[in-house]
């Protein structure tokens, strides 16, 4: 009786561990394939948690030659800015729309899980924040940089001369108490109230007009890798081209927004110019259809040249 017990045991403990092999294997099995299907759907794996602070933010605060979350093919660049919160922080504005054509004070706090609005930021291409503003047609794009009272509100003037929604995003670093930046791109939605047609985005071309210079992009997109994306500048009847001039630090600043869900990379050149070129190293985090943004500096004055990117 002791042997044929002692059999039994080891058949029903060989049975449990059999068991929980196979329900580990369709464990894995089931996680690759959501996975899989996420990637297909052009999203990121869901997770119980706050979005990844580096995701969609191409660059680390104070660095030269930036590197990004997409080099070596390795990962896939996500979009941000589709959240209100990410990181343990809160994009909270103290109004959520305002009239057309009338220049208000827009005013906002980056609050952390404790309810307290954040005071200690990280300075990123000479400013602690950059306040980013397009409709949701991807037209009525502004790049502005608003100030912070001691109690952790940010403020500045905006005004909205269409009416329609908006998306407005905040792209800054806090700073830890250790000393280390936490890189975000929060976004909100904004309305001006009013009859408003949608503007068609106009189709892919590889130059733009940014007052009086015409702006060439060299470069091709692709999604899940990265790859270089260059801006020449030139002057229409000249055979100079125009010299660029730092701007908040680079010699231009390239923000990209993905049409529909309106998710938002912020890309950052190389240090110097490139043959005479701002360069950038661009992974499109899906196929979509994008728009474009290159702020660059000339004389004093800061141009925007814009570009539809079709990624189908």
């Amino acid at each position: 009786m002791t042997r044929l017990g002692d059999r039994g045991f080891a058949v029903l403990a060989g049975g449990l561990v059999v068991a929980l092999l196979a329900g580990f294997g369709l464990g894995r099995i089931g996680t690759a394939d959501g996975r899989a299907a996420t990637a297909a759907g052009g999203g990121a794996p869901a997770t119980g948690g706050a979005a990844s602070a580096g995701d969609g933010h191409q660059h680390a605060p104070g660095t030269g030659a930036h590197t990004h979350p997409g080099d070596g093919g390795s990962q896939q660049a996500q979009a941000t800015g589709t959240a209100v919160s990410a990181g343990g922080y809160t994009l909270r504005p103290v109004a959520r729309s305002q009239p057309a054509g009338v220049s208000v004070d827009y005013r906002f706090q980056i609050v952390g899980t404790d309810g307290r609005a954040a005071t200690s930021f990280a300075v990123v291409h000479d400013k602690p924040l950059h306040l980013i503003v397009v409709g949701r047609d991807l037209g009525g794009y502004q790049h502005l940089h608003p100030t912070m009272a001691i109690d952790g509100t940010w403020s500045v003037p905006l005004t909205l001369k269409r009416a329609g929604g908006y998306r407005i995003y905040a792209d800054f670093a806090t700073t830890a108490a250790d000393g280390t930046a936490l890189p975000l791109v929060l976004g909100v939605d904004h309305e001006v109230p009013g009859t408003h047609t949608p503007a068609a985005l106009p189709p892919a071309q590889p130059q733009a007009t940014a007052g009086p210079f015409t702006v060439s992009m060299v470069g091709d997109p692709t999604a899940g890798a990265t790859v270089p994306l260059s801006f020449r500048v030139s002057r229409a009847g000249s055979p100079v081209s125009p010299r660029l001039e730092r701007y908040l630090g680079a010699y231009g600043h390239l923000v990209v927004v993905r049409e529909g869900d309106l998710g938002y990379l912020h890309v950052h050149p190389e240090q110097e110019l490139i043959d005479g070129a701002a360069r950038f190293r661009l992974t499109a985090p899906g196929p979509s259809r994008y728009r474009a943004f290159f702020d660059f500096q000339v004389e004093g004055k800061v141009y925007t040249a814009e570009f539809t990117m079709d990624r189908g």
